[in-house]
């Protein structure tokens, strides 16, 4: 769909320039006591397009950013909104040569770090094919010969808004990477309207929003809060850890008025005393992500009276999928709710989870096979099973893919199952994911020893070292005689392995 004749399309780009022309000395974003206004984050972003045209990116290229949490993203952000190119942002928690299998899928026409992956960028570079990459914090010992500037420093001197006039806002403006159940990653395309539809919040706002983020700078959460918070011209505020410290610490720099804080983050902040930090800034409260204890909502209503507490569930692909309002935690515990405002919500004969809304994504990058599975006339099929009760809100009942999701991460069994199949000391393996309230799930490895083999935890952790990233390490470990299996295809029956690890039939080492 096209914008309509005689009205400007919904491209993020356009945002900016209007944020920076209205309210350019304001804060848009922080990471500690650095700061971004509106005008700094436009002309930056200009910049950054001039700059990137001239070393020959285009619209529809995609432009990779392999980087931590840092402001020197947001430029690049901005500048590829503006010049038509895709923002494609890859984990920092990667190692290299997972990286560089991620990078090599968006076929990127340029690969930007951060100063800390420097030393190893140009490795990647080579081995996912970018024709050039470069890097947007100059290191301490100043950029390599071999790599391009795109630090503020280097970023050309021309601030004129750029304006390309090819782009429309059903063009490609970011691409997220997601790992499917096999392993496989994906890139997860989201267009300029689907973005500008899901930070959207109308009009009659009557304060910015002032949020601060939890979620590191490649997670496709991150950007959906600040767009949120730009939509209102108000400030997103970052932080380099997700400790309750660093959280709290931000809220009252910021006088955050929203936190968005997945359970096992909510947890932590209620452990801290609430004398420490002012937090009285603090309107909306929201959680989701995973499935979210009734205990938690009912101790953040005593903790914070005064502000509202909303349950989301969605996606990268989806966005928000349901919404459970404030005035809903309550009489509806361990609920999601209802569609989201725009979103539609059904089950199919099996119970698995779809959603269709103007803001879905587009598909995934080069990949019809996965796009055709998961998009089946206009519906996204999640792999979530649901249950809704007879008010039509949903509640997340388990899952019909085996992707382990632990703190808001995904972790494919199939790819632990290969890096520990080489394992000294072990025969065989399952990984399963066991339900934790705090993490979500924890990835837990189920493995018959090897003759003579004794093998702990500690040294199957060692055995991911540089080849995993943290994230997808085992954090339980059950040894069993035999793994179970299906007598008729052999497959292991993960179900099973879940419920005797849950019921304490299987002993389990845990993570010190």
């Amino acid at each position: 769909m096209s914008a309509t004749a005689g009205h400007p399309p919904l491209l993020i780009g356009e945002l900016f320039r209007r944020n920076a022309a209205v309210v350019p000395d304001r804060v848009a974003a922080s990471l500690e006591e650095a700061t971004l206004t509106h005008g700094q984050l436009d002309e930056l972003g200009n910049q950054m397009a001039w700059t990137l045209r001239a070393l020959g990116v285009r619209w529809g290229d995609r432009v990779v950013a392999w980087a931590d949490t840092c402001l020197e993203l947001l430029p690049l952000f901005v500048g590829l909104s503006k010049l038509g190119a895709a923002f494609a942002p890859v984990n920092a928690r990667l190692e290299p040569a997972e990286a560089t299998g991620v990078v090599a899928l968006a076929r990127p026409t340029l690969l930007l770090v951060d100063a800390e992956r420097e030393p190893v960028a140009g490795r990647v570079a080579r081995g996912a094919r970018v024709p050039n990459w470069g890097v947007i914090q100059t290191p301490a010992t100043g950029t390599p010969s071999d790599a391009l500037d795109l630090s503020p420093d280097g970023l050309s001197p021309r601030t004129e808004h750029y304006v390309e006039h090819a782009l429309r806002e059903n063009d490609p403006h970011v691409l997220f990477f997601t790992s499917g159940s096999t392993g496989r990653p994906k890139g997860v395309v989201l267009s300029h309207r689907a973005n500008f539809l899901r930070s959207f919040q109308g009009v009659f706002r009557d304060e910015p929003e002032k949020t601060v983020c939890m979620f590191p700078l490649f997670h496709m959460a991150a950007f959906t809060l600040g767009l949120s918070a730009w939509q209102t011209r108000g400030e997103i505020a970052f932080v380099r850890h997700a400790t309750a410290e660093a959280i709290l610490a931000a809220v009252e720099r910021r006088k955050a008025n929203r936190f968005y804080g997945i359970p096992l983050v909510w947890s932590r902040i209620l452990e801290v005393d609430p004398e420490r930090y002012d937090l009285s800034s603090l309107r909306a409260l929201d959680t989701g992500t995973q499935a979210v204890p009734p205990q938690l909502i009912e101790t953040l209503k005593q903790r914070f009276p005064g502000t509202v507490t909303r349950v989301y569930y969605g996606s990268t692909e989806v966005g928000s999928g349901t919404t459970l309002p404030d005035a809903d935690v309550l009489r509806k515990p361990g609920s999601v709710g209802p569609a989201s405002p725009g979103a539609e919500l059904r089950l199919t004969e099996e119970g698995e989870i779809c959603i269709r809304s103007p803001f879905l994504t587009d598909g995934y990058f080069d990949d019809p096979e996965a796009t055709a599975e998961a998009m089946r006339d206009g519906w996204f099929h999640t792999g979530d099973l649901g249950a809704l009760d007879d008010d039509g809100y949903l509640s997340v009942i388990g899952r019909k893919k085996e992707l382990i999701r632990t703190g808001g991460e995904s972790v494919a069994p199939s790819e632990l199952e290969k890096v520990l199949a080489d394992c000294p000391g072990i025969a065989e393996v399952a990984i399963v994911g066991v339900p934790d309230p705090d993490w979500g799930e924890v990835v837990a490895a189920v493995v018959v020893p090897a003759p003579g083999g004794a093998p702990d935890l500690a040294a199957i952790q060692g055995h991911c070292e540089g080849r995993l990233a943290g994230f997808k390490k085992p954090r339980r470990l059950a040894i069993v005689d035999a793994v179970p299996r299906t007598v008729a295809t052999g497959q292991i029956q993960r179900p099973l392995l879940v419920e005797q690890l849950q019921s304490g039939g299987l002993e389990m080492e845990r993570e010190r």
